[in-house]
C-alpha cells in the first residue's frame, strides 16, 4: 500500500465505518502514520512474503456480507480497515461507581491517563505476534497453513490499525506519539522490547505457533472482551468487532495442535509403539515433545494476565474501564465491594488459598475464566488421542507453575501443583519444559512444503479447506 494521497478516497483504501472521509483531523493523522507502518510491515513483516498473491479475508464492513470478503491479495495491498460495531445510543454504563450513567463517547478527563495505558498496552500486543511470527512462512508445513499464518498477520496489523485510531482520535498528541511509539519498539529488542513478556518470547517453528494461537490469541480473546464491556463506547465498541476476527486465530491454534496429535497417533499405531524416539525417527512428534510445548505457553500466556493482586485491576473496574469477561451476564451487583476471591500463595512451603478483596483480585478472576476456556480444548485434544485407542492424555499443567508474574512468580513447581526444591527443579525441569533438545529436534521437522494440497509428515491435513474451497485449493500464488 503507498502513501496516502490526500485527495484519496478513504471509504475504498482504508474500509471504515468512523466517517473518515469528513474527519480531516484524523485523515492527517493517519497520513503522517501510515508510511512508517508500512516501512513497519517491510522491515519485520511476514519475510519473503511481497509479491505473493495471497486468499485472504478482508472486513469491508461490520454486516454478515461485509466483515469476511475473500480474494487472492499482495498482503502489502491488503486494506486494512478501521471498523466500531455499531452503537446503542442507550447504552448505559453497566459496572463500577458509574453504573447506569450513559456511556462515555469522549475520555473523561480523569480517566485519560489509564484509558492510553490500557489501549496502548493491548495495542503493544498486535504488531509484536507479526514480528514474533517474521519467519514462519519459510517452513510452513503446507500453502494452507502458509495462508493462516498470513491471514492472521494482517488481521493483527488491523487490530493494530483500530488501537491506533483510538489513539489518534481521542488523545491528541500524546495519542499520535504512542501510536508512533507502537511501530518502535520491537519484539525481543534488548533496549526497546514490548511491553509484555509473552510478546517477547520466540516463535521458533510451527508447533510454538499453533501454541502460541490457541493459548495466547485466547488471552487476547479474554482481553478484548473485557474491553468490550468498557464505559468509553468507542474502546467498547471496536474491541467487540475485533473479537470476531480473533476467533479465527484460536481456531488455527486448535485445529493445528490437533492435526499434529492426529499424525502422531497415526504413526504410533503404524509402528505400535509409544517410544518418543521411534515416534521422532518416524518424522512425527512424540505426545511427550507436545506436552512439555503445552505447558510452556500455557504458562507463560497466564502470567500476561497480570499479579494475582493488583490496584490497578480494582480502579480499572470501578472507573468503569474494564469489565469482566461477560459482564452481562453476571448475576451480582456489578460493584463488587465487600465481596472476596481466593488466590493463592506459599505458606511454609505449601500451596494455600487466602481470600483477598474481590475487586483486587480481578485479574485472577480474568485469569480463571481463560483456564476453564483453555482446558476445554486441551479436552477436545485428548478425544483425537481417545479416537486413536491410545491411553496417554494432555493436560494443563497447575496454574502456578512457572510463574514470572505476581506472588507465585518463581516459586518451584511441579506441574501437578507440588511445591519443589531447587534440586527436583533443575533435575526435572527438561522433563517438564520444552529443552534445547526438543527445539532442535522440531525445528529438524520444519522443511517447507508449499504444493497444493501436500502436507509436511509431522501434521495431517485438515478436514476442510478454507471458504469452502478443496484442500489443495492455491491459497498462495507465489510471484
Amino acid at each position: 500500500m503507498s502513501a496516502l494521497p490526500s485527495t484519496m478516497n478513504y471509504s475504498d483504501k482504508i474500509p471504515n465505518n468512523v466517517n473518515l472521509s469528513e474527519d480531516r483531523t484524523l485523515q492527517r493523522a493517519l497520513e503522517q502514520w501510515q508510511p512508517n507502518f508500512i516501512n513497519w510491515w517491510d522491515d519485520v513483516g511476514p519475510e519473503g512474503s511481497t509479491n505473493h498473491d495471497v486468499y485472504l479475508r478482508t472486513a469491508v464492513s461490520v454486516d454478515p456480507q461485509g466483515w469476511a470478503q475473500f480474494g487472492h491479495v499482495k498482503m502489502r495491498d491488503y486494506r486494512w480497515g478501521i471498523f466500531l460495531n455499531p452503537g446503542d445510543a442507550e447504552r448505559k454504563v453497566h459496572f463500577g461507581d458509574s453504573l447506569g450513567e450513559k456511556v462515555w463517547q469522549d475520555v473523561p478527563g480523569e480517566h485519560r491517563a489509564n484509558l492510553r495505558r490500557i489501549i496502548v498496552t493491548q495495542g503493544d500486543t498486535e504488531p509484536a505476534s507479526v514480528e514474533q511470527q517474521r519467519h514462519l512462512g519459510l517452513t510452513a508445513p503446507s500453502m494452507y497453513d502458509l495462508r493462516n499464518l498470513f491471514q492472521i498477520n494482517v488481521e493483527e496489523g488491523r487490530h493494530l490499525w483500530a488501537m491506533v485510531y483510538l489513539l489518534h482520535k481521542h488523545f491528541g498528541r500524546d495519542g499520535r506519539e504512542e501510536a508512533d511509539a507502537l511501530l518502535q519498539r520491537t519484539s525481543g529488542d534488548q533496549d526497546n522490547p514490548r511491553i509484555l513478556g509473552a510478546f517477547n518470547e520466540k516463535t521458533p517453528d510451527w508447533l510454538a505457533f499453533f501454541m502460541f494461537t490457541y493459548f495466547t490469541d485466547r488471552d487476547g480473546k479474554f482481553q478484548l472482551a473485557a474491553l468490550a464491556e468498557s464505559a468509553f463506547d468507542p474502546l467498547a465498541r471496536t474491541t467487540k468487532f475485533m473479537l470476531t476476527e480473533e476467533a479465527h486465530h484460536m481456531f488455527v491454534g486448535e485445529s493445528g495442535v490437533s492435526r499434529v496429535i492426529a499424525r502422531t497417533c497415526q504413526v504410533m499405531n503404524e509402528l505400535k509403539t509409544d517410544d518418543a524416539q521411534k515416534i521422532r525417527a518416524a518424522g512425527a512428534i512424540d505426545l511427550a515433545t507436545i506436552q512439555r510445548y503445552l505447558n510452556f505457553h500455557y504458562s507463560v500466556t497466564i502470567d500476561l494476565f497480570g499479579a494475582d493482586q493488583s490496584s490497578n485491576a480494582a480502579i480499572f473496574y470501578s472507573s468503569g474501564l474494564k469489565g469482566r469477561y461477560e459482564e452481562g451476564k453476571r448475576e451480582d451487583d456489578h460493584l463488587l465491594k465487600g465481596q472476596t476471591y481466593k488466590v493463592l500463595e506459599v505458606k511454609e512451603g505449601q500451596l494455600v488459598e487466602k481470600d483477598v478483596p474481590m475487586l483486587n483480585a480481578l485479574n485472577e478472576v480474568l485469569r480463571d475464566d481463560f483456564i476453564k476456556d483453555s482446558v476445554a480444548g486441551v479436552n477436545r485434544w485428548n478425544k483425537v488421542i481417545e479416537k486413536a485407542g491410545i491411553p496417554t492424555r494432555l493436560s494443563v499443567p497447575h496454574k502456578a507453575f512457572n510463574r514470572q508474574i505476581g506472588a507465585l512468580a518463581g516459586i518451584k513447581m511441579s506441574p501437578d501443583g507440588r511445591v519443589v526444591n531447587a534440586v527436583e527443579w533443575a533435575a526435572k525441569q527438561d522433563e517438564w519444559l520444552p529443552s534445547s533438545e526438543d527445539f532442535a529436534f522440531v525445528a529438524s521437522l520444519m522443511g517447507r512444503v508449499v504444493e497444493p494440497g501436500k502436507f509436511a509428515g509431522w501434521i495431517s491435513p485438515p478436514v476442510m479447506g478454507i471458504n469452502r474451497q478443496p484442500i489443495d485449493f492455491e491459497y498462495v500464488r507465489f510471484g
